[in-house]
């Protein structure tokens, strides 16, 4: 008799190759904590990188509104310096008291749009705007429209876009 051993059937040879060709649990473990390992460690130096570059920010904040008033204090010195040499002349004549004052205002005003500060001085007619100004009274005013300013009582002043202080004004009254 002849013996011939049985081949295996076509299906068991295929999920043989594919059971070696795959990796055994263990291994496909280890490189899953591998990856996991990664992620973790970039996850951690990026949330380091986000908070020092807070840190960071929050330092140069600080920084920029120290040196900010650093910068107008600087400017303003050279007003002080004019006011205290006024001061210090005894025999000065009204008018080199006059000259001297609108020198140091010339001075101050200099500083002043140095810093990006600038007038609210409305003009005569000019609709009243609630944003920089603000109402002391009403007062009716032939020939000009409701609701414009009469007269300027105080300056106001913005600094770059914001209303530092609003102009005090007089508003015609509606008819």
């Amino acid at each position: 008799m002849n013996h011939t051993e049985p081949t295996p059937a076509p299906q068991e040879s295929a999920a043989a190759t594919a059971e070696a060709n795959e990796p055994s649990a263990e291994a496909r473990l280890q490189e899953l904590e591998s990856k996991y390992a990664e992620m973790s460690d970039a996850y951690l130096r990026a949330k380091a990188e986000a908070e020092n570059t807070r840190r960071r920010a929050d330092d140069e904040m600080s920084k920029a509104r120290k040196y900010a008033v650093e910068n107008f204090a600087e400017h303003l010195l050279p007003v002080k310096d004019s006011l205290e040499a006024a001061i210090g002349i005894l025999d000065a004549t009204p008018e080199q008291m006059r000259e001297g004052a609108h020198a140091t205002l010339r001075q101050l005003v200099a500083a002043l749009e140095r810093n990006k500060v600038a007038e609210i001085n409305p003009a005569a007619g000019v609709r009243f705007d609630p944003h920089q100004h603000q109402a002391i009274s009403v007062v009716p005013a032939a020939g000009q429209d409701p609701n414009t300013v009469v007269a300027v009582l105080q300056k106001g002043y913005l600094i770059s876009d914001r209303v530092l202080r609003p102009a005090l004004v007089t508003v015609s009254a509606p008819s």
